[in-house]
């Protein structure tokens, strides 16, 4: 049976760098485990080959591209994050924003009573909402 896993690729050696953020910052999230590129490569050693995480109990698989691509991350895909309470909304706000950039700054927007939309320091984005 085929199973889909949404995959993160990252340019410049960021994703073991990304998934630790990740892990240590949004609830309910680890990283499984690391693959790494060895001395023989293809990628540079050390990079991520695999990654295999949860992020806010979504199974993701990352990877470290060493092919230079024409493309990134876009916010056409992001994390859509249910937050538990405004303690937790406000915190992840700052968290994920810093050192990125703000896409929709927090407000009630009319279908919650405050969402926000950021995209975090590697480029990749999240929607934050409070019922």
């Amino acid at each position: 049976m085929a199973k889909a896993t949404p995959f993160l690729m990252f340019q410049g050696g960021k994703a073991e760098a990304a998934l630790t953020f990740y892990a240590e910052h949004v609830p309910d999230s680890r990283i499984g485990t690391l693959e790494k590129f060895g001395a023989d490569g293809p990628g540079p050693e050390g990079t991520v080959l695999r990654g295999y995480a949860t992020i806010a109990g979504q199974a993701v698989m990352a990877h470290d591209s060493f092919v230079t691509h024409g493309f990134d991350f876009t916010p056409s895909w992001s994390f859509f994050l249910e937050c538990a309470d405004e303690a937790e909304f406000d915190r992840l706000f700052e968290t994920l924003s810093q050192d990125g950039g703000v896409l929709m700054p927090p407000d009630n927007y009319g279908w919650s009573r405050r969402f926000a939309w950021v995209s975090d320091r590697f480029g990749i984005s999240w929607q934050l909402n409070l019922k």
